[in-house]
């Protein structure tokens, strides 16, 4: 039985926010987005993206961020839960390990609203 390890927001990028170059954002379009940005805004979260987006099967063992972060376990963790309550990654518990994969809708969506329409 496969388990959601995080919460999982997944919108369409043009669902969630229009591009903030081209528009005035809503209050709640905001909170949104920087929910997202926010959860960027770190050198080890980037890094668990980029190792994740590198992997050839696309997703990556949480046991498998240890030694590339120079982190800890529960540090490594908790940057993964930050990831999944922004619905950048969703994890998928196998037996005794979890492993992650990023959700690619969310990410078009951040994307989107940094474009310049």
């Amino acid at each position: 039985m496969t388990k959601t390890a995080s919460r999982t927001l997944t919108v369409a990028a043009d669902a969630c926010c229009p591009s903030l170059l081209t528009a005035p954002l809503a209050e709640a379009e905001a909170i949104e987005l920087a929910r997202g940005f926010a959860a960027l805004a770190d050198p080890a979260r980037l890094q668990i993206l980029s190792l994740i987006a590198g992997a050839p099967d696309g997703e990556v063992c949480v046991c498998d961020f240890v030694e590339p972060l120079g982190k800890s376990q529960p540090t490594v963790s908790h940057h993964l839960k930050v990831l999944g309550d922004a619905g950048l990654v969703t994890g998928d518990r196998r037996t005794k390990w979890v492993w992650y994969r990023l959700v690619p809708e969310r990410i078009a969506a951040l994307r989107a609203a940094l474009a310049a329409g």
